[in-house]
């Protein structure tokens, strides 16, 4: 017995499957035996490591270098999105003079690390009399690489359309910018979602590099923490860093969330076109055949089904 894309494994192989999945969740199971007996045996469960977040104002600390942390994402996703779109649209130009300086920009972008054009920004403008916020460096210089990574995103999302949507779109008397607005863009985005939304939560988490030019944001406040009473530098890469992975699950939840309105907007929008209205349609707006069809169980051919 075969499957469409590989050999149903027999018996022998399931066996051997087995075999190695639970040497798998031995070996790692072990691996965390060692790192909390570990632990354990440093005295990283003590209380005395975990005493300064006993204290109020450490969380009130915390909070306020998540907001810090949060101001910067904030700002630098918005701009990171739209500077995307301009570069994206930039390198699709058929102009040469448009497309060469527009490409040029997005590669050295790419090019140049969030760290070295954060410190290049915070330390480097100085010399030449312009200062810099903290703040800005960071926003700066993720919106510089972002953007440009996003450019790239959303060009392969539109290249990779099939020719006859543009194609399509100039014979019903559309220009490029019509073309690209109402019909290339909206695709392109819902194919690309996963990808932005992946680079947005990296964009969250560099934020976490401002601490090298002094932004007051979660790892910088972590940094301060480890000089307290105990050292406690485990537990506040632990606190810090659920953080972070609380914050990257809520990003991804809202992208998830808005992925299944678009995918669900975009089918019901698409059979009501298809199908038309119907004479048939109940008082109260329902049509129990376009139900079934919207939800895959039925067929609507047209013909009623009632007495």
């Amino acid at each position: 017995m075969t499957s469409v894309l590989y050999d149903v494994p027999g018996p022998r192989a399931i066996a051997r499957n087995r075999i190695l999945a639970v040497v798998t969740i031995l070996v790692v199971l072990a691996a965390i035996g060692f790192i909390v007996f570990r632990m354990v045996e440093t005295g990283q469960f003590s209380a005395e490591k975990w005493y300064v977040f006993t204290f109020a104002n450490v969380w009130m600390g915390i909070v306020k270098a998540l907001g810090n942390t949060l101001a910067a994402f904030a700002l630098a996703a918005v701009l990171s999105l739209v500077l995307g779109f301009v570069l994206a649209i930039g390198r699709l130009s058929d102009h040469a003079w448009v497309r060469v300086p527009v490409t040029v920009v997005t590669e050295l972008f790419r090019a140049v690390p969030v760290l070295v054009f954060m410190m290049l920004l915070y330390y480097g403008l100085p010399v030449v009399g312009v200062k810099m916020e903290p703040y800005w460096a960071v926003v700066i210089a993720l919106m510089a690489y972002n953007g440009s990574v996003l450019a790239e995103v959303i060009r392969a999302g539109v290249e990779s359309l099939p020719k006859g949507q543009k194609e399509a779109g100039y014979a019903i008397g559309l220009r490029k910018s019509g073309v690209m607005r109402l019909i290339l863009l909206p695709q392109a985005i819902r194919a690309m979602l996963p990808v932005v939304v992946a680079q947005l939560v990296v964009t969250m988490k560099d934020t976490a590099l401002g601490f090298i030019i002094t932004y007051p944001e979660l790892l910088y406040y972590a940094k301060q923490l480890t000089s307290q009473q105990g050292r406690p530098i485990l537990q506040s890469a632990f606190v810090i860093g659920g953080i972070y992975i609380v914050l990257c699950l809520i990003l991804a939840g809202i992208a998830k969330w808005v992925e299944v309105r678009t995918r669900r907007s975009t089918k019901v929008r698409g059979i009501d076109a298809a199908v038309g209205p119907d004479p048939r349609t109940h008082e109260d707006g329902t049509n129990t055949e376009l139900i079934a069809l919207q939800r895959g169980v039925g067929k609507y051919d047209g013909t009623s089904t009632g007495g």
